[in-house]
């Protein structure tokens, strides 16, 4: 196993955008984890709140897969080392980090327009954690960082399940939410290679 933090070049086209979004240089392995897995749990979530009769809407419905793999797909591709590679590359500082950071205000948004009829203080307190959270790791030490991550998304926890309201059957989103952005996307790690990739 080796640590290669060269970026390989973008491929063309489509592809190309593709790889601003999971690194450039993601394994088939990778790739297939980030594809199937979000994509059955977003299958789950609709087929769970059929059978446990939440009365959702259309639009609830859509939203709820969609974030579902929006969220369980953020957590797979930021831990990636192709994507660790990519988003921790040299020039990527605080400033870029806490503005990917700051455009989760959409998701958070938008479920609580939808699922807790815009309740814009839950949107503030749970969006201020994660910023304040975010920004407190980013200006930790590097070899603190980890510690002191899971430390406030520990804390994130307690928010999520006993501070703020979750609405029924998506209890699960909050604490997935912060494990994307504090845990997933903000750590910096060494981008291992495998050993059959060609240098």
């Amino acid at each position: 196993m080796r640590i290669d933090w060269n970026l390989p070049s973008f491929r063309a086209g489509f592809l190309g955008g593709l790889d601003k979004f999971i690194g450039p240089g993601a394994t088939s392995a990778e790739k297939n984890l980030q594809l199937y897995i979000p994509f059955i749990a977003g299958a789950l979530i609709a087929a769970y709140a059929n059978h446990a009769e939440l009365s959702w809407s259309w639009g609830q419905y859509l939203a709820a897969v969609l974030l579902t793999i929006d969220m369980l797909g953020g957590v797979i591709t930021n831990a990636t080392s192709s994507a660790k590679r990519w988003f921790h590359r040299e020039g990527e500082g605080f400033e870029q980090h806490m503005t990917f950071i700051a455009i989760h205000f959409i998701q958070l948004t938008v479920f609580s327009w939808l699922f807790l009829d815009l309740n814009l203080m839950w949107v503030a307190v749970t969006g201020g954690y994660m910023m304040l959270a975010c920004a407190l790791v980013l200006k930790t030490a590097l070899y603190l960082q980890r510690p002191v991550a899971l430390t406030l998304y520990t804390l994130s926890l307690i928010i999520s399940l006993y501070v703020v309201e979750s609405p029924v059957g998506l209890e699960w989103f909050l604490p997935v939410f912060y494990l994307k952005l504090l845990i997933s996307h903000i750590l910096r790690e060494e981008p291992y290679r495998p050993e059959n990739e060609a240098v």
